[in-house]
């Protein structure tokens, strides 16, 4: 790729910090007054629930609740969903909540648009055109879901999730206020702000892609331009923050480096994509039932250890661990930073066992869409080895 080039798909607005909710009402009547609010099922018994809906209604918005989503994203429940949207007409969704209710939100609003089933738009680039607007509020601090062209589903007929990409998915507007997430457990905020800090350094390290500007262009166009910056400041805010927040979770100030933290990394792997912390996670994740965030961020040491001699990498694995700060590599920092929050240092540690492993990198060579963007050769071998070392605990 020509040095230079770069590509940003982000939300025409977003509002970051402490009170930012408040705007809500104004950024969803710019898309008009019929609302569908998506939102977790344990928020409606929260006073935040009362504050944000009830502040729609006190403007003149006319609000469905839809609070009917189910973790993992059973592709079932988002096909009736879809029916429930058609039925309303909505003229914005809303979604508030963590990275399934915002992920929910985003297919009820392509299923709302373009009609079912959702199993037509599975890949990258299937989606026809604009979906209804959204208008996305996360109540946790890592996903990155409010201002990315993807969201990821269950599917029993098929043995991993299920990701559809398309710019169309970015939501209109994001809301970013870390009040709504003081209240969020500490292994959440753990899993899911590892997970932001694994953002900023797979789009940071992403593969250099060719990419013809007079075709379509991929969903996640690989090393750019504009995002490298973006990752560096992610990194910036999640690497000395992350372990305050979890050890803390009332201190205001750490949330807030949170938040913005976790909406750079969405906003740096919104365009350049993810790579092999990810592939390796979702088999890792299928067959141990255990969080996304806790995966990638078990694997990162180990993938940073195995990409570190690909052409220029040592000196932007420098600038990430410049970026994070404190003593020791890049890697030496991820792997404290990993034990101060609780992630596990080794695959053994969340029950996976020998045997698994080459199943588990067949299915990471599957994820072709992630194992393109990583910056090294991801031949099944160099995952098994990958593997070994993460069931092991063995860093170079």
């Amino acid at each position: 790729m020509m040095p230079g080039i770069g590509t940003l798909r982000l939300p025409a607005r977003i509002h970051v910090g402490y009170g930012t909710r408040a705007q809500l009402p104004a950024v969803a009547a710019v898309h008009g007054r019929r609302v569908l609010a998506v939102v977790d099922p344990f928020l409606t018994r929260t006073p935040f629930f009362d504050d944000l809906v009830g502040g729609m209604t006190a403007a003149g918005l006319e609000v469905k609740v839809h609070s009917d989503v189910t973790p993992e994203l059973p592709v079932g429940t988002l096909d009736a969903a879809g029916e429930i949207a058609r039925d309303f007409g909505p003229d914005v969704i809303v979604a508030i909540g963590g990275g399934s209710a915002l992920d929910a939100a985003k297919l009820i609003a392509l299923l709302a648009a373009h009609g079912g089933p959702l199993s037509a738009y599975y890949g990258e680039n299937l989606v026809p055109g604009p979906v209804v607007p959204i208008v996305a509020l996360p109540t946790t601090a890592g996903t990155g879901s409010e201002v990315t062209p993807v969201a990821v589903v269950s599917d029993p007929g098929r043995e991993l999730k299920v990701g559809i990409s398309s710019p169309f998915l970015v939501p209109a507007a994001a809301i970013v206020d870390p009040e709504l997430t003081l209240d969020v457990p500490a292994t959440v905020t753990a899993y899911s702000g590892i997970d932001a800090l694994v953002h900023a350094v797979e789009s940071y390290t992403a593969r250099a892609f060719d990419l013809d500007f007079g075709g379509t262009l991929p969903v996640f166009t690989g090393r750019n331009a504009l995002i490298a910056p973006i990752a560096l400041r992610a990194a910036a805010h999640l690497g000395p923050w992350l372990p305050v927040a979890v050890a803390t979770p009332g201190d205001r100030e750490a949330r807030h480096e949170v938040a913005v933290g976790a909406l750079l990394g969405g906003i740096a792997f919104g365009s350049t994509g993810t790579h092999l912390c990810h592939a390796l996670q979702y088999p890792i994740g299928a067959l141990t039932k255990t969080p996304h965030g806790l995966g990638t961020g078990l694997m990162l040491p180990y993938v940073i250890d195995a990409i570190g001699d690909a052409p220029g990498m040592a000196a932007r694995l420098a600038e990430l661990g410049a970026a994070i700060g404190g003593p020791g590599s890049l890697r030496d920092r991820v792997v404290e930073i990993n034990r101060q929050i609780g992630v596990p240092a080794t695959l053994a540690e969340i029950g996976v066992t020998r045997d698994m492993l080459p199943h588990i990198a067949e299915l990471a060579t599957a994820s072709k869409r992630l194992i393109a963007i990583a910056p090294i050769d991801p031949a099944p071998d160099v995952l098994l080895d990958i593997l070994h070392r993460a069931l092991e605990g063995v860093l170079t």
